[in-house]
C-alpha cells in the first residue's frame, strides 16, 4: 500500500463556504479515498479488493433476501410514492469503510456523480444521494442497506417466524464486519488509512467514544490510533 502525505482533498477551498458539515465530511472522505486508490499499483488494488470478498458475499446474500421479500413492498410504499421515508435528508450514517467499499466497487462515473451532488446545496428534504433511479451508491452504506421500517417488517414477518429468524441471522452477520468487540473489517479498513497518515471524520470505529468503549470492554487496545 502507498502512503499519501498531506493530501489535497478539495482543490477549490472556496467551494466549502456554503457547505454544511455533512456535505463537507462526505465529499472530503470520498476525495481522500479516490486519491489513495488512484495511487495504488494494480497488484495493491487487487489485494485490497480481496479483503472485501467475505463482506461482499454477505452483501449479496442481504440483497437477495431484501429483493425477494421486500422489493415490492418498499417500491410501492416509498419509491413510487416518492415518500422514501428511509432516505431522509442527512439521515444516514456512512462509515468510512462504506465510502471505501463503494469506491473500490465503482467506476469513475458514479463516483463523479456523487461528488457532483455533494458539491451542490441540497434544497430538498431527502437524502442527497437519492436520485431519480434510486441511490447513487453502487454498494449502499450498511446502515441504509439494513434499514427496514416497522410497517414493512410487520407485513413480511407477521406469521412467518422462520423468515424473521433469517433476518436476525443477517443482522448478526453484519456485526462480524462492523461491531468492534472483536477484529472487524470496518475497523481494519480505517486502520489501513490511519497507518498511511490519512484521517477522515467518518472513522467512527477509531474516534467515536461509544465504539471505543466497546473496544475497551472487549480488551482491544485503543491507544494505537
Amino acid at each position: 500500500m502507498v502512503s499519501i502525505k498531506e493530501p489535497q482533498l478539495v482543490a477549490d477551498t472556496s467551494q466549502l463556504n456554503w457547505m454544511n458539515t455533512y456535505n463537507q465530511e462526505q465529499l472530503q472522505t470520498l476525495q481522500l479515498v479516490r486519491k489513495y486508490l488512484d495511487g495504488l499499483t494494480p497488484r495493491a488494488f487487487s489485494e485490497l479488493k480481496s479483503t472485501l470478498k467475505e463482506y461482499l458475499s454477505f452483501r449479496n446474500d442481504l440483497d437477495t433476501f431484501l429483493t425477494r421479500h421486500f422489493n415490492d413492498i418498499c417500491t410501492e410504499q416509498c419509491f413510487r410514492s416518492r415518500l422514501s421515508a428511509c432516505c431522509s435528508r442527512e439521515g444516514i450514517i456512512a462509515f468510512f469503510a462504506d465510502v471505501l467499499v463503494n469506491a473500490v466497487m465503482s467506476d469513475s462515473e458514479p463516483l463523479d456523480r456523487i461528488e457532483a451532488v455533494l458539491s451542490q446545496p441540497n434544497p430538498g428534504f431527502k437524502c442527497i444521494f437519492l436520485g431519480d433511479e434510486g441511490c447513487l451508491w453502487q454498494v449502499t452504506p450498511i446502515v441504509c442497506a439494513m434499514f427496514l421500517c416497522d410497517s414493512a417488517k410487520e407485513r413480511v414477518f407477521e406469521g412467518n417466524e422462520e423468515l424473521h429468524k433469517c433476518w436476525e441471522a443477517l443482522e448478526e452477520q453484519k456485526k462480524r464486519f462492523t461491531w468492534p468487540d472483536r477484529p472487524v473489517l470496518f475497523d481494519d479498513l480505517e486502520a489501513l488509512f490511519i497507518d498511511a497518515g490519512l484521517r477522515s471524520p467518518l472513522m467512527y470505529l477509531h474516534d467515536s467514544p461509544g465504539l471505543l468503549r466497546i473496544k475497551q470492554l472487549a480488551g482491544i487496545d485503543t491507544t494505537k490510533r
